[in-house]
């Protein structure tokens, strides 16, 4: 089994903690909402949200793929840090085993620095391509920058 790691920095105007807020409070129906090419549907299929929740995602028509059941891995509201696998779905394409997305929100000048990174876990041999490296690190940047314009549209959300 390899692994293979992919690092992507968002900066962002909008405060580490609002940022965080929405993307873990709502995060699920705010990117199907600002982003509805990528995340068409989220739902809850067990747990109550916290760690251990098992969500079916369903991707939306400028995805490749229709479905991933991520599992949420860590919740740090402290520290600012959320944490989920890609456990199952079509998304995992026969050659990971999982993919876990790992990121943190950081205060900076009045905005925030955003670390995500993905780990993939593959299954045999199989390598991570130089295409789904940058397609992983354009549809982070593309997400995060689509709740960003939302909450600077909207101050009061969040």
């Amino acid at each position: 089994m390899g692994v293979f790691h992919v690092d992507i920095e968002v900066h962002s105007q909008v405060p580490a903690e609002k940022m965080y807020k929405a993307l873990l409070l709502d995060g699920d129906n705010l990117i199907s909402k600002v982003v509805p090419r990528f995340v068409k549907h989220v739902e809850i299929i067990q747990g109550d949200g916290g760690v251990g929740t098992i969500k079916q995602v369903t991707f939306g028509e400028d995805v490749e793929f229709k479905t991933a059941k991520q599992r949420v891995d860590e919740i740090d509201e402290r520290n600012l840090t959320y944490s989920y696998s890609i456990i199952e779905g079509d998304v995992l394409q026969g050659v990971f085993e999982s993919i876990r997305n790992d990121y943190k929100f950081m205060p900076s000048n009045g905005g925030s620095r955003i670390k995500h990174k993905i780990t993939y876990n593959s299954i045999g041999d199989a390598k991570l391509t130089h295409d789904q490296i940058k397609d992983a690190r354009e549809k982070s940047a593309i997400i995060l920058r689509a709740v960003e314009s939302y909450l600077q549209a909207n101050p009061d959300a969040y």
